[in-house]
Parts: structure tokens; sequence; C-alpha cells
């Protein structure tokens, strides 16, 4: 017999889950007359591009952060890759790298983990150098991560503690995608229901499915290019050069 109970709790995440989505184009404009730092004003004044585009005319600049540890109020960046990309290609050439100096100590734990020694980090610039390039680089992009709320985050503490300011980007998660398409409704709804543990989406994992090569992880730049590819693989098998940039969008 089913358990009654488990099947409203399933209901209610499932009705959680459908909020209304932001209206981006409105917010960047709020935001670019309501920013201070120069270039951080110039990020929202490029706008954003219209939730309507079609997937295959988006650009996009796929990210990830390298950190000190998990917590943004705590730990902070150590270093950025990014890459530019569109539905059909990743623009290599494009590619950043940086190894910035973190605010916060570098711990061992975090070092095993990164390979981002104490000696490195001595010689790295300041994130406050590396500031406007960054912003450069993301504005008039839609930013491609796995698992936003690290990149989102970590990003809205660095800019407040540096420049007095946060940010707010929209994103498109491939994290969030792999949840949506490993576990439908259905397998969610079962899945519950028999107390099995969902396959993994971690980025690895997710791309493993998808037969793309394995790559060592926790390098930035690596990590971006990684997500990248998985997003392509991604739309590949589950969406049309047609779907909407709105359909995609956390």
């Amino acid at each position: 017999m089913f358990n009654l109970a488990k099947i409203q709790r399933v209901g209610k995440i499932l009705k959680a889950s459908r909020v209304k989505p932001l209206d981006w184009s409105r917010r960047f404009a709020l935001l670019a007359n309501t920013s201070k730092y120069p270039a951080l004003k110039n990020f929202y004044q490029q706008g954003v591009i219209a939730a309507s585009t079609p997937i295959s005319a988006v650009p996009m600049v796929a990210l990830d952060f390298e950190t000190t540890g998990l917590d943004p109020d705590r730990d902070s960046i150590v270093s950025i890759g990014l890459v530019p990309m569109t539905f059909h290609r990743i623009r290599c050439n494009g590619a950043r790298h940086w190894i910035v100096k973190p605010e916060t100590r570098l711990h061992t734990s975090s070092v095993v983990v990164h390979g981002i020694t104490h000696a490195e980090v001595a010689g790295a610039p300041d994130f406050s150098s590396i500031i406007d390039k960054l912003l450069e680089h993301l504005q008039g992009k839609i930013v491609v991560v796995h698992h936003s709320p690290i990149e989102r985050r970590f990003l809205d503490a660095a800019l407040k503690r540096h420049i007095q300011e946060g940010i707010e980007f929209p994103v498109i998660d491939t994290m969030a995608i792999e949840a949506q398409f490993s576990r439908t409704i259905r397998k969610t709804l079962w899945a519950s229901l028999m107390a099995r543990q969902p396959s993994s989406i971690r980025l690895p994992d997710s791309r493993a499915r998808y037969h793309l090569p394995y790559y060592r992880q926790h390098n930035a730049l690596t990590d971006a290019v990684a997500c990248g590819e998985l997003l392509q693989a991604q739309c590949a098998t589950h969406f049309s050069p047609e779907t909407s940039l709105s359909a995609m969008l956390s």
C-alpha cells in the first residue's frame, strides 16, 4: 500500500517548484539605475538576452570557481575559469583562467581538492584586480554553471566585500537540467515511495551518461569546459535548437 504522507510530500515539492520566472530584462534595467560601480553598472546596461530567444541564438559563457570552502560568508574564491560558448561551439580561444589571492584562509583540505598551493596564491593578484575583466567577459551572455548556488553566491559575496555591491544574473544550470531528465516526475515519485536513492548528478557522472570523456576535476577552467560540453550534450539529447531560453533558465 502506498504511503499517503509521502505522496502528499512529493505533491508539495512539485507545487512549490512551479514559480513564476523572473523578468530579467526588467531586473537588469532596475539594477543598472541603482548600481554605483562602473564595471557592474555597465554589466547591467548591456542587458540580458530575451527569454523567448531560441537557445541556438543565445551567447553563453560557462563559468566555474574553485574556493577555499563551501560557505561564501566564511570562504572565498581562489580560482576562476570561463569559456565563451554557443549551442554549437565551445570557443576555447576566448577562455580565461585566473588564480587569485583568497581573502580567507586557504585550508589544507581545500588544497587537496583543487591542488592550488599556498605558494601559488602568495604571488597571485587580489580578486579586486580582475573584477572589471571578469564582468566584461560575462556581460551580454547567459552564464552556464553546474550547481548554480556556488557561482551565484560566491561571486555575490566577493563583490560585496570588494565593491560593496552584490550581483544578480540568470543562469543555465546543467545540474538542474540533469536532475530534471535523470529523475522524471514518475521516477521521482516512485523513488520517493520506494525510498530509493536517485542517480548521481555530479558533473563527471552526468557527463558519463552522455558518453563524454572523463576530465580531471577541480581545475576551474577544465570544469568550465566540461560544463559547457555537458550543456551541449543535454541540448542535443533533450532540446531542439528552437527551444526558448526561458525553458532552460534557473
